[in-house]
């Protein structure tokens, strides 16, 4: 897995990232999403190698990254807070200026990450997410029945964490014979690994947590202000899943959060990375080299 990449501990100052970077070319930033860790890119990563500088964090709280101290607010787990960690990692590794790709909770830090720091992002990709605060918006019945793992996640107990970490294998529905094919045998030990982690559990219920407060504050201020993704922008989502369903036209759902977004469905579940790794990696490098 990864052949080719180093895997390294890099101090982004509050946290330390574990990272895996390879390959040479313009820089690419990969965010994984819930549960997963860094080695959700393990089948794309190699393919963007060829032409770009990949880096791959597991994003703070996650995997083997830093878990900060809880905050009475959670914005220790806030989107804003991961953006700066990869600010801060990318120009530890050289890079001033880079693209962002960013599945799941990792497109809501991608998305974070382009309006705060819209002169470092070049470009971005946001796969099978709409912004929290579009999200949240048009919440509904549907939504809620669809999604109600966002609320369950995000409740100000430990009641989340105690259920999680009762049985996370089931949980995560995350047994042997079920998914380890489909993700990749190392891939699903390093998942295993993760959710089988208390502390990672806590942090990723902390990532909900915040979703529903200061990351959904920062949303509805950026669109109060019309502060928008400066940057080119590209949304993909599975067709196996719920977006379209529930915000009917994907990329018109964007228009109010990026000036420039385009986008498209993949034949694929939720994991797009791991389901369809050639179709996504293809999109990808056709976005970036125009």
């Amino acid at each position: 897995m990864f052949e080719g990449f180093a895997l390294e501990q890099i101090d982004v100052g509050e946290v330390r990232l574990s990272v895996r970077r390879g390959g040479s070319g313009p820089p690419i930033l990969l965010l994984h999403g819930h549960p997963r860790t860094h080695t959700t890119w393990h089948r794309v990563a190699p393919l963007l190698a060829r032409r770009y500088s990949v880096v791959c964090p597991d994003m703070r709280g996650y995997g083997q990254s830093s878990k900060p101290q809880t905050e009475p607010d959670h914005s220790q787990q806030s989107k804003r807070a991961v953006a700066n960690d990869c600010v801060k990692l990318m120009e530890a590794l050289g890079h001033k200026q880079f693209a962002v790709v960013g599945h799941d909770r990792g497109g809501y830090v991608a998305h974070r990450l382009a309006v705060d720091h819209p002169d470092r992002v070049t470009a971005l990709v946001a796969l099978d997410v709409v912004p929290i605060g579009e999200a949240l918006a048009r919440c509904d019945a549907r939504f809620a029945a669809s999604w109600w793992h966002w609320f369950f996640l995000g409740q100000e107990t430990d009641l989340p964490e105690r259920v999680i970490n009762a049985d996370p294998v089931s949980w995560y529905r995350a047994r042997y014979n079920d998914r380890a094919e489909a993700m990749g045998e190392a891939n699903f030990a390093d998942f295993q690994l993760a959710i089988n982690d208390p502390e990672t559990v806590h942090a990723m219920c902390e990532d909900y947590r915040a979703g529903l407060g200061v990351d959904r504050i920062a949303d509805d201020a950026d669109r109060a202000a019309r502060r928008r993704v400066r940057c080119p922008a590209l949304v993909l989502w599975a067709d196996g899943d719920d977006l379209p369903e529930l915000y009917g036209d994907v990329v018109e759902a964007w228009r109010d959060w990026a000036e420039d977004v385009e986008g498209a469905p993949i034949t694929s579940g939720h994991h797009l990375a791991e389901d369809a790794p050639d179709e996504l990696a293809a999109r990808i490098q056709d976005f970036l080299s125009r």
